[in-house]
């Protein structure tokens, strides 16, 4: 049969040749897109370099950066700024003046200023320098013991922070919480003291045996928390707390038993530490600074080469980091874990022994260790658990005791505000993100501003 329309083809050919040409539609706007693409192959020519910043611009850009040493400056200018907002609130004569402030501002403005200014003025004497005293000893009217004596005791109060901070600082490292400083001090003064006063040795000797002595007693409050958490995996920090009570109550204790109590007195107190075993004053008689400072230093120094150049150091800091990881390599966790709590409490023992060996006691009393391994806890936080930062750290917690006495002299200021003040300070330093968002600080390319926490707690 012959088909009707012979041009159109056969019915199954149609798609195909449909399909077919809407292919070669396509293949022609293809080659029609490259033909009209410009030619790429021509070089450009290369943009101008962007001007390097000068150097007073980065500078300005990394002060400004939420760094390490920009957050501290900026929170211990919040922690002024609080402080001095604490004072307006707690004087009552200042405080009334704001009840009349829209008729008379001034007079807020006046008092608010006169009582902030004169406390900050009276706590910087105190603690760095005294234009007066300085001007009395050119006049003559005083000698120069007056001029380093803010200086003489900010540096006693920090001798004994020191030891305690590296105390805590050290166990930080090695994933642990030391809370014990507290009760490995009181064992560090009582061993330093029975060495001092109930040992007859020549001088040199007595003192090095006495130093010693409270080391001793330290590294044994030290060593059972240590054992503890190694062998039966007991919490540090319950050990710890438990040990600070039964160190408190055996020195309650002791002070009144025949042989370590003043026979002269009926109040708890000891006899006193010999001359032999005291601690030489660097300055004279007449200021109070003594070598515990020098100690101090030594002790910072010795901490910090321990973690970054000894192979101990590498173990401990591996156990901190990852325990597990450092039991694969082959490091002995148990050991370690001894180890640090072991030299944590040499540490704090050192600072006890400060405390009745120097300047700032002779005797044990209830109280003679005060609360320096709780201080040290703040001490090595606002150090960032690194061995100068605490050292820097426990100078600052020194001025602000040794100023603190002259601002509650001078200017009626209680003394508590200055723990105020330490507290404020290590709250804002501990919250970095707090301080960056209150003065819009950019983010620092190498800022490490975590707060360096023990694994498990």
């Amino acid at each position: 049969m012959t088909n009707p329309n012979p041009q159109s083809g056969s019915p199954d050919k149609e798609p195909a040749s449909e399909a077919q040409a809407a292919q070669n539609a396509l293949g022609n706007t293809e080659r029609a897109e490259v033909a009209t693409e410009p030619d790429r192959s021509v070089a450009k020519p290369d943009p101008q370099p962007e001007p390097k910043p000068s150097l007073g611009r980065l500078f300005l850009d990394n002060l400004w950066a939420a760094n390490t040493f920009t957050v501290t400056l900026l929170s211990l200018v919040l922690a002024i700024v609080v402080g001095a907002v604490l004072m307006i609130i707690s004087d009552p004569d200042v405080l009334s003046t704001y009840s009349y402030i829209t008729s008379r501002p001034s007079d807020a403005i006046n008092s608010s200023w006169t009582l902030v200014s004169e406390a900050y003025a009276n706590l910087f004497k105190g603690s760095i320098f005294d234009p007066e005293a300085f001007s009395g000893w050119l006049n003559g009217a005083n000698g120069w013991q007056a001029v380093l004596a803010p200086i003489s005791e900010t540096l006693t109060y920090a001798a004994p922070l020191v030891f305690t901070g590296l105390s805590v600082a050290l166990a930080f490292r090695g994933g642990l919480f030391n809370i014990g400083a507290q009760g490995q001090a009181t064992i560090g003064v009582i061993m330093a003291a029975l060495a001092g006063f109930l040992l007859p040795l020549p001088p040199g000797l007595h003192l090095l045996v006495a130093v010693l002595a409270g080391a001793l007693g330290g590294a044994i409050w030290g060593f059972i928390p240590g054992i503890l958490k190694a062998r039966a995996g007991a919490h540090e920090v319950i050990n710890t707390i438990m040990l600070n009570y039964v160190a408190t109550y055996f020195l309650t204790w002791l002070i009144v038993q025949n042989g370590v109590q003043d026979p002269n007195r009926t109040d708890a107190i000891s006899k006193g530490v010999d001359s032999s075993a005291q601690l030489p004053r660097l300055l004279g008689d007449n200021l109070r600074v003594h070598a515990g400072i020098l100690l101090a230093v030594l002790a910072t120094w010795a901490v910090a080469w321990l973690l970054n150049r000894s192979t101990l150091g590498f173990e401990l800091r591996a156990v901190g980091a990852n325990p597990d990881a450092a039991r694969t390599a082959g490091i002995s966790v148990t050991r370690t874990y001894i180890l640090i709590m072991v030299f944590a409490g040499i540490l704090a023992g050192l600072g006890g022994s400060n405390m009745v060996l120097g300047s700032t006691a002779s005797a044990l009393t209830p109280l003679v260790v005060a609360q320096i391994g709780f201080d040290g806890i703040l001490v090595a936080l606002l150090g960032r658990v690194k061995p100068w930062g605490v050292l820097l750290a426990a100078l600052l917690f020194g001025a602000l005791q040794a100023g603190g006495n002259r601002m509650q002299s001078y200017s009626g200021i209680s003394l508590e505000l200055v723990t105020v003040l330490q507290a404020l300070i290590v709250i804002f330093i501990a919250a970095p993100a707090l301080v960056k968002a209150i003065f819009q600080l950019r983010a620092a390319r190498a800022a490490r501003l975590q707060t360096s926490l023990a694994k498990g707690w």
